[in-house]
């Protein structure tokens, strides 16, 4: 089978492509019948990895624009709740377009609000992941501790214990492939779900062999909640319940002590961190130098658009960079290589795979290429790339296979994709 080969990139060099696997990194000779993509001026990265989201939320951008995580939700939720598989889908399709452009092959997307329990949304999600062409880490997410029972959501989205678990199983039963939809178990946080389902949902992601994630110490109520709950902080109620280890990635991870960050990193507990999410609530700035120190992978991630309303990956390693170098004091303290490795190979270590994030041979072909042709100036193009200004994908490949062409995406009409959620999202308006 002929191969693509990446050619004249300022960096890595050339890369080869063949079988939807990386078969050269660096000087790449010639070989009759290939087919070449020029990439003069160009950096090539791995595709990035978008390790915390939730796509449903496009619907509901520019909400709440004054409050914190909990007075954002409780504005939400009811909003949320009317929310059919149809307008999942509608979000989801510009959602993972948009993510596309900004580089992101891999998305994970936390999905937890289930109004009736018609776990057909889930299939909604993979079904735009699939058309847009990107790799879905699907996280069935859930609710069972409504306000009725002392939680923070209002019972109408909340759904039955037992009926999470068997959905969960169904989930994952009917929808992982292995290789471009995975499927994650993911009740949603400490303020919103029972001790029952924590325990039993990690014992079925294990026996299932998936994996876990969920929210983690986001906010100082969120801490406040569980210190009058458990008598603990966020840390050690999830320690108890076994969710702290290698199996799990947590969203957030902003208000954790030297203990806690330490705890973590030798678990090898990932962390996705959401700074833009995080500043936009509120929250604070995760402790990503001291984590990634501890052991800890750190990854990037948009979250939603109604707490992220740019809802692109891209911009958010020259956000993480920047906040890392604030909450640390120290304007070396992250490299904009360290934050592209957070971006590619920390992030897919965090969603346990192991042949994504790396430009090496053997590793899958997804493939981001960038246009630098504006910092030629620039000795650094890693520098260029994550210090310079938001940029489209010039060309992302998945699986070798091209999803986003001269910074549009190629399999779905984003205008039109663009036009439909509007539609939606008007008659959810006050």
């Amino acid at each position: 089978m002929s191969r693509l080969v990446l050619r004249g990139a300022r960096a890595p060099g050339d890369v080869a492509v063949r079988d939807g696997r990386i078969e050269a990194v660096g000087r790449v000779p010639p070989e009759p019948g290939d087919e070449v993509l020029d990439c003069e001026g160009c950096l090539v990265t791995p595709g990035l990895v978008n390790t915390h989201h939730h796509l449903y939320q496009w619907l509901t951008r520019g909400r709440a624009v004054d409050q914190g995580l909990f007075g954002w939700l409780v504005t939400l939720y009811p909003v949320w709740a009317r929310l059919d598989p149809e307008d999942v889908a509608a979000a989801a399709r510009v959602g993972l377009a948009e993510l596309a452009v900004s580089g992101a092959s891999t998305v994970a997307d936390h999905h937890y609000v289930v109004p009736g329990g018609d776990d057909s949304v889930f299939d909604a999600l993979a079904d735009a992941a699939r058309a847009v062409g990107v790799r879905l880490h699907l996280s069935r997410g859930s609710m069972d501790l409504g306000q009725s029972h002392g939680g923070l959501p209002p019972d109408q989205v909340v759904e039955d214990t037992e009926a999470i678990l068997a959905s969960t199983e169904a989930v994952a039963g009917r929808l992982q492939d292995g290789e471009r939809v995975f499927v994650n178990v993911a009740p949603c946080s400490p303020f919103s779900v029972s001790t029952t389902l924590l325990e039993e949902s990690a014992a079925l992601a294990r026996r299932l062999g998936l994996r876990l994630h969920t929210h983690l110490a986001e906010t100082k109520d969120e801490e406040r909640e569980c210190l009058a709950r458990f008598g603990r902080r966020p840390v050690a109620v999830l320690d108890e319940l076994g969710w702290v280890g290698p199996d799990v990635w947590v969203a957030h991870g902003v208000h954790l002590d030297a203990g806690e960050v330490a705890r973590l990193g030798a678990a090898r507990t990932g962390v996705a961190h959401c700074p833009t999410s995080n500043g936009r609530l509120g929250s604070g700035i995760c402790p990503v130098v001291p984590l990634r120190r501890a052991g800890a992978p750190v990854g990037l991630g948009v979250d939603g658009a109604a707490s992220n309303e740019c809802g692109r990956l891209q911009p958010e390693l020259r956000q993480a960079l920047v906040l890392a170098r604030l909450a640390a004091g120290d304007a070396g303290a992250l490299q904009p290589a360290e934050v592209l490795a957070m971006a590619t190979a920390e992030g897919a270590a965090c969603l346990g795979l192991e042949d994504v994030g790396r430009l090496e041979p053997g590793a899958r072909a997804d493939l981001a290429v960038w246009d630098l042709g504006d910092a030629w100036d620039v000795a650094d193009p890693v520098a260029a790339f994550v210090l310079g200004p938001e940029r489209p994908c010039r060309t992302l490949l998945v699986g070798g296979e091209v999803v986003v062409e001269g910074g549009e995406p190629t399999r779905v009409d984003l205008g039109a994709a663009r036009a439909e959620l509007a539609r939606r999202a008007r008659r959810l308006w006050p």
